[in-house]
């Protein structure tokens, strides 16, 4: 959890972010977090990118609450937590959008995976829902 001065930011903040801290959590409240890639389509909602069968997924579909922070890519926060909404959703341009914002890795990724048979999901974080 980050510590220092922090700027408070927003969902749609974090669209531009390189990494982000995605912290579900377990079905006995304790917390996981996660780096990840993130990409948006429109400027508004964010999208992960993950192996279908991963925890983080299982997880999401049990408990849509997830925590976001901007952070590096071993997964040091760098800024304070926001609440978001998550769902695993289809996206037929995730590999597009990811391509074009990290380049060379993601096209390693995909050469790497280009043999398995590995499933992947689409997790669109939101704004949460009012309470």
């Amino acid at each position: 959890m980050y510590t220092g001065t922090y700027t408070v930011y927003t969902l749609a903040d974090l669209k531009s972010r390189r990494y982000i801290s995605l912290t579900t959590f377990k079905r006995d409240g304790t917390q996981v977090s996660t780096p990840v890639w993130v990409v948006s389509d429109d400027g508004k909602r964010l999208l992960v990118w993950s192996a279908a069968k991963t925890w983080k997924v299982r997880r999401i579909r049990r408990n849509p609450r997830v925590l976001v922070a901007p952070a590096n890519f071993r997964g040091k926060e760098r800024g304070a937590r926001i609440e978001a909404a998550a769902r695993v959703i289809e996206h037929q341009r995730i590999d597009e959008l990811l391509r074009q914002k990290y380049g060379w890795q993601k096209r390693a990724l995909d050469w790497f995976n280009r043999r398995s048979n590995t499933q992947w999901a689409t997790i669109e974080l939101s704004d949460p829902a009012p309470r």
